[in-house]
């Protein structure tokens, strides 16, 4: 029978080791996320006012059109996530008292009216029309880059830990709705920006609070009352109602407080 020797060699002397490189760690920048998501809205912006005063009136009419269905879109489907549509009303009801006593709407619209004060030129005898849209893209495009899932949830990601993947998908989104919205809309659009600092800079800043009080079923329903704004939005754009979605901001704090009373 074969004999088999299992022989243990070992090194003579010395053996040097090569150092293993470090991983890079980079410092974790909470809030980077918002920052991107502003760069992103002023690319966006400035690129759709330089393409926006090249197209003829009727293209215009038809890109506001298409982002008003489109915006009608989402809202249906963040919409439909609800489990209870009486947990949904509820918190629209309340919201759009609370928000009118607030009178949010209004305050919002003065916003945009000194934004545009200061960063125009123009003088005021140049026409309400030219004001009236400025304000009206801020609006529209605050309350469209603001009530949705990415919003929350991003934020609170990246309050958490820093990780910014879904304020960066949100990034990108936006940055091209905001080209779309701009052609049509101008710098008023642009200005959002301060909503998105004020808005998603305060998410991002109480996070740790937020991650601890806010379950899945209560941003899902967050998420369908944003996704009713949405709606609201888009009938605006579209011409058929006049609907004072920022009144209703309020709902999006009834819908967790309810979900936590009522919620089964």
């Amino acid at each position: 029978m074969p004999c088999v020797v299992v022989m243990n060699l070992r090194p003579i002397g010395r053996v040097s080791h090569a150092p293993v490189p470090a991983r890079p760690s980079f410092p974790i920048v909470r809030g980077a996320g918002t920052l991107i998501n502003i760069a992103a809205v002023l690319a966006g912006s400035t690129a759709g006012v330089l393409l926006g005063s090249r197209l003829p009136e009727r293209f215009r009419i038809t890109v506001m059109q298409g982002l008003g269905l489109f915006t009608v879109f989402l809202g249906v489907r963040e919409g439909l996530l609800t489990r209870n549509a009486l947990l949904m009303l509820g918190a629209l009801l309340l919201g759009g008292l609370v928000g009118e006593l607030l009178r949010l709407e209004d305050r919002l619209e003065r916003v945009g009216e000194r934004i545009e004060a200061r960063v125009s030129r123009a003088p005021r005898a140049s026409g309400s029309s030219t004001r009236s849209r400025f304000v009206e893209g801020y609006l529209v495009a605050s309350l469209v880059f603001c009530v949705g899932p990415l919003t929350i949830l991003g934020s609170i990601q990246d309050g958490l830990n820093g990780d910014i993947d879904l304020l960066a998908t949100k990034s990108a989104l936006d940055g091209f709705a905001a080209l779309a919205f701009a052609t049509t809309l101008g710098w008023g659009v642009a200005a959002s920006v301060v909503t998105i600092a004020v808005l998603q800079g305060g998410l991002t800043a109480s996070a740790a609070l937020l991650d601890d009080v806010l379950t899945d079923r209560m941003v899902d329903e967050m998420s369908a009352v944003g996704g009713l704004l949405l709606i609201g939005i888009g009938l605006r754009l579209l011409d058929i109602a006049e609907v004072r979605a920022a009144s209703f901001l309020p709902a999006l704090v009834f819908a967790p407080v309810l979900v936590a009373l009522f919620g089964r």
